[in-house]
């Protein structure tokens, strides 16, 4: 992960509004990033529907270029350490020198075999497919419930590349007779086909808490091979505050994040807003019957 598209819309407020904290490892998703989505320049292979997209969410894709280590393979050959060769141009010094040529070329040759054979190793994507248009993808039945009004419009897009294929679903969330969005669900599905994403993956998320101060992190069992449910809560009754909370699911080489938002104010109509509990309980219901559906 999931590097990291139209960015989450920000509910209708009135001015002086504080700004929204983001619940993303990645370069905030509200933020317009140059180039491409998740702030990657345009993809030879970039599609996109909808309206112009900005997102700068991952995937885990789009962290930060690492230092890259050394060589694993690079080592010292099997074979001894012989010192210089003897001044003289006979037949036993030319035997050591190519003794020692021929060690060091099978040594070669052994190491890029090494190299070549974990490098191309085959992409665990467990049978999903990344659509054309995630937001009709998107299952979000649970969350239908509370919010009743269909997004007439949601905003999505994607890139299909040899390395990565990805999708992406804005969606506005309304309670019966609002006016305006009451709150905003995101989703992000990223199929990594060149690199494993397992241990960033975990790296960002399990430790979000550690670099995000004011989130609460919890492990979450029985989804993917490993999920985190962070989330943040400074709701005070239905008139300040905000609620935020992502699921984020790794399976494999696959990696998928459901978030929703939402802030209050005096003004909003919604007096009645889901709990934490609630929204963390819709979450994962959606994102095991989303993901589900993603591999059939």
């Amino acid at each position: 992960m999931s590097t990291p598209p139209q960015p989450p819309q920000q509910p209708e407020q009135p001015s002086g509004s504080p700004a929204q904290p983001s619940a993303y490892p990645y370069p905030n998703p509200q933020s317009p990033a140059a180039g491409g989505p998740m702030g990657f320049p345009p993809a030879a292979h970039a599609t996109q529907t909808g309206p112009q997209s900005v997102y700068a969410q991952p995937t885990l894709v789009g962290h930060p270029v690492q230092p890259q280590p050394g060589n694993p393979y690079a080592q010292p050959g099997p074979y001894p350490v012989v010192g210089p060769p003897p001044t003289g141009g006979g037949g036993a010094g030319r035997a050591v020198l190519w003794a020692v040529a021929g060690a060091v070329a099978a040594s070669a040759a052994w190491a890029a075999g090494v190299f070549l054979t974990a490098s191309g190793a085959d992409a665990d994507l467990r049978g999903y497919t990344a659509p054309t248009n995630l937001c009709t993808s998107t299952d979000y039945s649970s969350f239908k419930a509370e919010y009743t009004t269909e997004d007439s419009a949601p905003a999505h897009n994607g890139i299909k590349d040899d390395a990565l294929d990805e999708g992406l679903c804005n969606l506005s969330l309304k309670k019966s007779g609002s006016s305006y969005s009451d709150a905003y669900l995101y989703t992000q599905l990223d199929l990594h086909k060149k690199t494993d994403p397992g241990p960033e993956f975990t790296a960002s998320w399990k430790n979000y808490g550690d670099s995000h101060k004011g989130y609460d992190v919890e492990s979450v069992a029985g989804i993917g091979d490993e999920a985190y449910l962070v989330s943040e809560d400074t709701t005070s009754g239905s008139s300040s505050g905000s609620l935020y909370a992502t699921l984020a699911v790794r399976d494999g080489w696959v990696t998928y994040t459901m978030s929703y938002s939402a802030y209050y104010t005096s003004y909003a109509a919604d007096t009645d807003p889901p709990t934490l509990a609630e929204v963390s309980a819709w979450l994962k219901t959606d994102t095991r019957a989303t993901l589900r559906d993603l591999r059939s």
